[in-house]
This record gives C-alpha cells, structure tokens and sequence, in this order.
C-alpha cells in the first residue's frame, strides 16, 4: 500500500528539518529576536468580547549556502474576557509554533532561476503547532506545509508561496458540541497563499509582516462548514538602536496592526457571528540579540 499524501509530506518536511539541522550549523547569518506586542481588540470565535492580549514572542531567522528559516514561539496571555476556564478571573493562555525552511533552487542547482521581478524560485516546507488552554475549545492544532516559493527583486525581502496544508486539531471541552468531539480531527487538504516581507523605509524606518490567505478545509469538528481565512499582519518598526546608543537594528519599537477574518476557519454563520472577526491595532518591541 502506498504512503498517505500527509505520510508523503511528514517524510518531505522531515528532510527538509534534517537539512534545516544542517543549515543551523552552517549559517552565513542569522537574527535572533525577542518580542513583545500587545493589544485590547482581540477576538475569539464564538466569544462576544473584545479581549486584550499580551504577546511574547521568540524568532529566529537564518540562512545558509542553500535557503533560509524562520522560526517563531509566540505565548499569548489573554485578560478575563477570555478565561482559562469555566469561572476562572484568569484568563487564557496560548502557545503558537510556525517554523518554515526555503530552499533556494537556484542556489542548488548553481543556476540562475530568476526572471522580471521575481529573483529566484524555491521550494517551502514546514509546520504550525499550538495549545491553548481556555474555557471551551483548547485547541490543539497541528499542521503541515509544503509548496514553490517565488523570492521577488525588492529592497529587504518580499517572498510568496503557494503552499498546500495538511491540518488537524484536537479540542477538548466542558460544554456541547466540543464536549462531544473524540480523538484528532483531520481536516481536508486545502491550499494557502502565503506573504511575507521586510521593506526598508529610509535610514530608520522599515515595514515588516505577513500575510496568509487560506481555502475552505471541508467541515470542521462538529460538522460545520468552514470558510476561507484571511491573517494580515503589518508592523511598521522604528530603529531606536543608535540614538539609544547601542547597536543599529538592536531595538525596533512601532506599531502593530492585524486583521484576521474566519479565524481558523470559523464563519459568522458557524459562530452566530461572534468574535469571527478580529481588527487588532497593537504596540511592538523588539530587542535583537
């Protein structure tokens, strides 16, 4: 019997880490950053309030002789409006991994693969992993990626891809119909369109984020139909490093701002339109080590 697509993938995205593992050692750059954001207009489906959130994150960027990658741990710590679990004045609290590795094609074969615009092509693979502890879903997601990139010819960086995902999840609650849910669930295969950039904006300024565009994945849990998900994320950083007298690019303070709509797939029609929406305005540090 042949191996499943997501067997295929696990055995492809297990490559690609063990060449990631290599590339760590291999590094001819790397940035590693920590991070803190924070907001009062998060969003949650099913949940009618608006919830402030603190973000602390961990991200590290490198890249190689080959490629590059990305990996970042974000901890989420929700206010009441969003308890940790029934009747508790404390509130929710998340853990989100995405790690991606980008091949560049280009750079393997020793040939020069760009055309117009575009700079080179490559080949991108990863996953997403998250827990989180709250009154109703705690989620358990887990998910694969895999597809071409395109590296466009800008100042910074501007890359695409055009992925396919693989996603599952694993709530567990005290109230119907998550109560009911048994075992891992295993969404249909969608494809996503993926975004992500880091601009320069003169000496001291740069615009940084991403964006993810993400097909309907069949019904989800409880049998409802899911929709298409839009993730926007834009940062624009100001470089505080030198006239605080440390290094260039060592202290990035801004402004935040998100708009994620169909949240994991929830519609408004699946969550009685509540906290399917989320238009998040936030405050950003980041200290680079």
């Amino acid at each position: 019997m042949s191996p499943s697509p997501a067997r295929r993938l696990a055995r492809c995205c297990i490559l690609m880490l063990a060449l990631a593992v290599g590339a760590a050692r291999a590094a001819d750059w790397s940035d590693l950053a920590i991070d803190w954001s924070g907001g009062e207009r998060f969003r949650e489906p099913y949940n009618s309030n608006e919830i402030h959130k603190n973000i602390l994150s961990l991200t590290w960027v490198s890249g190689y002789r080959y490629g590059t990658q990305f990996f970042d741990l974000d901890v989420l710590k929700s206010d009441r409006s969003d308890p940790a679990s029934p009747g508790s004045n404390h509130g929710a609290v998340e853990t989100y991994a995405t790690y991606r590795y980008t091949l560049d094609l280009g750079k393997v074969t020793g040939s020069n693969l760009g055309f117009g615009p575009v700079r080179g092509l490559g080949l991108t693979s990863g996953f997403d992993w998250n827990m989180k502890h709250d009154v109703g879903y705690n989620s358990r997601k887990r998910m694969l990626v895999f597809g071409p990139s395109l590296m466009w010819n800008v100042p910074g960086h501007f890359n695409t891809a055009v992925l396919m995902a693989w996603e599952s999840n694993a709530p567990h609650g005290p109230y119907p119909p998550i109560s009911e849910v048994q075992g891992r669930y295993y969404y249909k295969a969608h494809p996503m369109l993926a975004m992500d950039w880091g601009i320069p904006l003169g000496a001291h300024w740069s615009f940084t984020g991403y964006a993810n565009y993400i097909a309907a994945k069949g019904r989800n849990e409880i049998g409802l139909p899911t929709g298409p998900e839009t993730d926007v994320d834009m940062r624009l950083l100001f470089d505080a490093g030198e006239l605080l007298g440390t290094r260039t690019h060592a202290l990035l303070a801004g402004f935040e701002y998100q708009y994620w709509r169909n949240k994991f797939g929830n519609t408004r029609i699946g969550t009685d339109g509540q906290g399917y929406v989320a238009s998040t305005p936030m405050l950003r540090v980041e200290y680079h080590l």
